[in-house]
């Protein structure tokens, strides 16, 4: 660490961890979405001390946006002393559920020797600290920079981010005439560049059927065993298929560089009881069953195609099975991106890897999609990457947990891009 930068970044590790915390602390639960007005006005104040010029963004409208949990969005903006390039980070802010399992205070964000301890301390509240910091020390070193920094906390990335940086996008945040360069802190270790992700493809299947009394099942038709059927011609026909399908793409880790399904969740029959209920159920033949499906899909794949596989299958069962009937609806659809390597970005950010960890950057594409997708095709801005700390298998699991030493180097290869683009 012997440039001048690395020891300002160096200097402030104190402050990394107090701010990633501190992150850590505000609950932003999604669903529903809870405190994103919080941690956007926690990011406010600190950013607003430093020159940046900030505005709070709700994405009014957007899925899930209500006066209860309302989208909040944060936009900081830092000009230089002379006209440049934008340099964008941004972060979600928003986390999953906490799930089982946890030995520590989800939300406490715990210090243990090197790792900070808290849901979404990894994904990405992390990343958002460590870029804080990359930038601030940034002002210190070199106050008559050109151009200009922006660094956004946003919302609903975990749910597809429409409540975020797809609704920024929409208002012309994202546009190539204002931001230049995006680097979007998502944990895939320091010394990796992350070009792009797959698609996604998702849908609720429903199969019917025809409610009866449960001990006569024959004056009924029972749509979970319908369902049953489904699942079985997945497991015979749809899982060996995309077994079978392998991408170009650099996807991490290995098992995602086939083309994936996930069964997210799987309903029949009467509604569940709530826990404070001890009685028994009604006896009923089930007239409906749903099933939501999570597809992901290669670049060498199309949305249209996943989509077509998935009914042929249901036409089929349609044809063969007596009674069966079903109803599909699609819930969202996410298109591959790819950034070239050649992007100004991928440059600055790899030759800032050699740099500072003294190492050549491995490149990798995610296994599921982020919010650069919005960047791209609603924003239209190519020049987008992921890099920030952290390890991508930790993300939404029980003790998930950041290493201030990796946030640390991350933050100098943010600085260092910065040096690299705002300051020839």
């Amino acid at each position: 660490m012997s440039d001048p930068l690395s020891h300002r970044i160096e200097a402030k590790r104190a402050e990394l961890i107090d701010l990633t915390q501190a992150l850590i602390r505000v609950p932003t639960l999604n669903p529903p979405g809870q405190h994103y007005r919080d941690i956007c006005e926690l990011m406010q104040t600190r950013l607003s001390a430093r020159g940046f010029e900030c505005e709070m963004i709700r994405a009014v409208g957007s899925p899930g946006d209500s006066d209860r949990f309302p989208r909040w969005n944060l936009v900081a903006r830092r000009t230089g002393t002379r006209p440049g390039d934008c340099v964008h980070f941004n972060s979600h802010h928003d986390v999953v559920e906490i799930g089982a399992g946890w030995t520590r205070d989800p939300f406490g964000g715990a210090l243990e020797d090197d790792r900070i301890y808290g849901r979404g301390a990894c994904d990405m509240k992390g990343g958002l600290a460590a870029s804080v910091i990359a930038a601030e020390a940034f002002l210190e070193q070199h106050p008559d920079f050109a151009g200009a920094i922006e660094i956004s906390a946003t919302a609903d990335e975990e749910s597809g981010g429409y409540g975020g940086v797809a609704y920024l996008a929409q208002q012309g945040y994202f546009a190539p005439e204002r931001v230049q360069h995006v680097i979007i802190p998502e944990p895939l270790d320091k010394d990796r560049i992350c070009l792009g992700h797959r698609g996604g493809w998702w849908a609720e299947i429903e199969t019917k059927g025809e409610i009866a009394h449960g001990s006569m099942p024959f004056l009924g038709d029972c749509a979970v065993r319908h369902m049953g059927a489904v699942l079985q011609a997945f497991e015979d026909r749809l899982f060996p298929a995309m077994a079978s399908r392998h991408t170009d793409m650099p996807v991490v880790p290995e098992g995602a560089r086939q083309s994936t399904m996930n069964i997210n969740s799987i309903h029949g029959g009467q509604p569940e009881n709530p826990p404070d209920f001890d009685g028994l159920p009604a006896h009923c033949v089930p007239d409906s069953c749903r099933i939501t499906i999570d597809r992901r899909f290669l670049v060498e794949e199309t949305a249209d195609g996943v989509r077509d596989e998935v009914i042929a299958l249901l036409d089929d069962l349609k044809a063969s099975r007596a009674n069966f009937d079903y109803d599909i609806r699609e819930l969202n659809r996410v298109i591959p991106s790819m950034t070239d390597r050649d992007a100004p970005v991928v440059t600055t950010v790899a030759q800032a890897i050699r740099d500072m960890l003294g190492t050549d950057p491995t490149y990798v594409a995610s296994p599921g999609s982020y919010d650069q997708k919005h960047i791209d095709r609603i924003g239209k801005l190519k020049n987008c990457i992921a890099y920030g700390p952290g390890v991508l298998e930790l993300a939404h699991k029980p003790d998930e947990w950041v290493g201030v030493t990796d946030m640390i180097d991350s933050a100098r290869v943010m600085g260092r891009s910065l040096e690299k683009l705002l300051t020839r």
